[in-house]
């Protein structure tokens, strides 16, 4: 017995639509706003211009002590960081500290040019699953990614279908006349 391709694909395609809309509207959700993240502050707070010279002056050392400076980033010590974006083309360095506050220096000077807070890694997080919980990603924000992918090719599959089948008729139609 052969399977019946079309109803099959169309349950796949019911069924698993239902189960992944709601991880696929939080990814499409998140993926438009990380999207605008380089136009909206809100989201990412943009670069700033600094002094820009041929040689960064600052040290690590001149890092740290600045950006402790910086009320709203609580950076007591290096634990506090959670990484450094040097910027050498621009004359900065961004310091994202742990709770998300993102603390950008001038390397020449020294200076802090910009206290902000930072949402666009959160939003991340959330857009591949691991805000919810550390196995969300793997489990259920990839297998839906995943499925939405078959979904895509058993959609395509029954777009095309009733060209498929109106040309296998004029051809069966053209042989026997």
């Amino acid at each position: 017995m052969t399977p019946n391709w079309n109803r099959l694909f169309r349950k796949i395609h019911y069924w698993g639509a239902l189960l992944i809309s709601l991880p696929t509207l939080i990814i499409i959700t998140t993926g438009i706003i990380l999207h605008l993240k380089k136009n909206i502050d809100w989201i990412q707070p943009p670069t700033r211009d600094s002094n820009i010279n041929d040689q960064l002056t600052i040290s690590f050392d001149n890092i740290l002590s600045t950006a402790t400076k910086a009320e709203n980033a609580n950076i007591k010590n290096w634990n506090d960081i959670a990484r450094l974006d040097v910027r050498p083309d621009i004359g900065i360095v961004k310091v994202k500290a742990k709770n998300n506050w993102e603390v950008q220096i001038d390397t020449y000077t020294g200076n802090i040019v910009q206290v902000a807070y930072r949402r666009s890694d959160i939003i991340e997080d959330i857009h591949d699953g691991s805000w919810f919980h550390k196995n969300f990603k793997n489990w259920l924000f990839l297998p839906a990614g995943i499925f939405l992918l078959i979904l895509w090719i058993t959609g395509v599959y029954m777009i095309f279908l009733p060209y498929i089948v109106k040309s296998n008729k004029k051809k069966l139609k053209n042989k026997f006349n």
